[in-house]
């Protein structure tokens, strides 16, 4: 994809981005823009422009224990999902970004929702390069009421015991 084209997207869902316009920096608004691209591009299934908005060498952390995936590794477990249109939504409810004191890097969490998952958390890093702003490492998560995170840890527990080497 052209990187005129992701920057008219990004443009265009900047103005209906989570994270507040007259909180963020210019910068911050770009990266803001370039997370609401990615989760557009994923429930979209355009594998083109979410891997774009990937940096070369970006990690991709999954909520299984055993999902670290590089560039190469995460696209070919989602290709096979995108080449049938099939795609994934997160919709942002709350993001916060704080940028590095050099204004090229970028720390976020956002809160998300998901049909399936119900609310998730993704958390990550965006580096600024020559091509733009470009998502260094992705970590998507459940978040687990403290209420239940002693049950819930029992049961991690009980399957990892079954399944050894995860």
């Amino acid at each position: 994809m052209k990187r005129s084209t992701i920057i008219l997207m990004s443009i265009v869902l900047l103005a209906a981005s989570v994270a507040s316009a007259t909180e963020l920096t210019a910068e911050g608004r770009a990266v803001d823009a370039i997370l609401t691209s990615f989760h557009d591009a994923a429930s979209r299934a355009d594998g083109e422009l979410y891997f774009d908005l990937l940096a070369d060498d970006a990690i991709y952390l999954g909520t299984d224990a055993g999902e670290r995936w590089t560039v190469d590794e995460f696209r070919a477990f989602a290709e096979p999902y995108f080449s049938k249109g099939r795609g994934w939504t997160y919709t942002a409810t709350i993001r916060n970004i704080v940028m590095g004191p050099g204004g090229d890097t970028a720390w976020f969490d956002e809160l998300l929702w998901n049909e399936s998952y119900g609310t998730c958390r993704g958390t990550g890093v965006l580096i600024e390069t020559p091509e733009g702003w470009r998502i260094a490492q992705y970590h998507l998560t459940f978040p687990v009421p403290n209420e239940l995170a002693k049950d819930i840890v029992a049961q991690i527990k009980e399957h990892e015991k079954k399944t050894p080497g995860q």
